[in-house]
């Protein structure tokens, strides 16, 4: 099958190209956000390929996967058929919603011919999609391995735009952990961080093989997020065999069972869980191999690419397949 998608969350594209199919993605001269191509810190298959802009038209293929709403009209513009309808479509839902939660109407709510493919239950049940066909292809992820060792007494964080994102991914969390252990701060435009002072370090947008080397040598993992869909970078830590401290809101709840790690909705909790597992390190172990074998039994790349084989095949003719 040839699927058309764009590159704009790294992650997930990361683990969906890893199908047995070919997965055509549209790059523009400057690259930016709506013609990145390939991705240039993720490791992907070659059968994940650029395909410049002004070849789109002439080009076969049987299904595009849309993840923006704006994308349904570029895909339309750029390849001269309307999702769809000219050409078989899906939508991915990453987010949460936002606005007036839980009343937040869906940009595809009420149409019947695009499905809404949501990543997490959590998203599903939240989202008011009115009467479009809507399903769950939850995350599974490429397995880094188990790489924890836990030999520096800190914890992790990993966060994308902490400032600008405030309190919806748990900005305002950091100084009271800090008081509890040090904290190292990974993800894009974390320096902005750097004020705050204390025992907060960030380290800026590593390539995601050296993320995870670097976050398998911290002592425990915190998921700080209050409103967002289900953290990729909590999935990979479980992977790796960290134990996990996270708020228990929205799809954490199921994602961390009580032998994985700590959930609750108390800062003063996390904050005590944090310091229990920087001061026991046997501990911490053993909770982190569980949290491994919950996420390879729960969020497998086998498992995802099984799930998004079946929805394609759904949604497309069978001559696509």
């Amino acid at each position: 099958m040839r699927i058309l998608l764009w590159h704009v969350h790294g992650s997930w594209t990361t683990s969906f190209v890893q199908g047995a199919h070919d997965y055509l993605l549209p790059v523009l001269p400057d690259r930016r956000p709506d013609g990145r191509g390939r991705a240039r810190t993720w490791d992907w298959p070659p059968s994940a390929v650029e395909v410049p802009v002004e070849d789109l038209p002439d080009l076969d293929v049987d299904v595009v996967v849309l993840q923006r709403p704006h994308e349904i009209d570029l895909a339309e513009r750029w390849t001269g058929r309307r999702p769809g309808r000219d050409l078989p479509a899906i939508y991915v839902e990453h987010n949460t919603p936002g606005g007036g939660v839980p009343f937040t109407r869906h940009p595809l709510a009420d149409q019947s011919v695009v499905p809404v493919v949501h990543v997490t239950h959590f998203n599903r049940l939240f989202w008011d999609c009115g009467d479009a066909p809507t399903d769950v292809v939850e995350h599974g992820i490429v397995d880094p391995g188990a790489g924890y060792t836990g030999e520096l007494a800190r914890a992790a964080v990993v966060v994308n735009d902490p400032v600008r994102r405030g309190r919806a991914v748990g900005t305002d969390l950091l100084p009271l952990l800090s008081q509890t252990a040090p904290l190292d701060v990974f993800g894009m435009n974390v320096n902005a961080l750097d004020s705050l002072g204390g025992r907060i370090a960030t380290l800026e947008d590593l390539p995601q093989d050296r993320l995870h080397r670097e976050l398998a040598r911290r002592r425990v993992y915190v998921h700080t997020s209050r409103w967002t869909s289900l953290g990729l970078s909590l999935l990979e830590a479980m992977h790796l065999g960290m134990p996990v401290v996270a708020l228990a809101t929205t799809e954490a709840v199921a994602a961390v069972p009580p032998e994985a790690g700590v959930l609750t909705l108390r800062p003063e909790e996390l904050a005590a869980a944090v310091g229990r597992f920087v001061d026991d390190p046997a501990e911490a172990r053993c909770v982190g191999a569980a949290a491994r074998r919950v996420a390879l039994s729960r969020y497998g790349l086998g498992r995802f690419l099984a799930d998004w084989d079946a929805r394609l095949a759904a949604w497309t003719p069978a001559s696509a397949r």
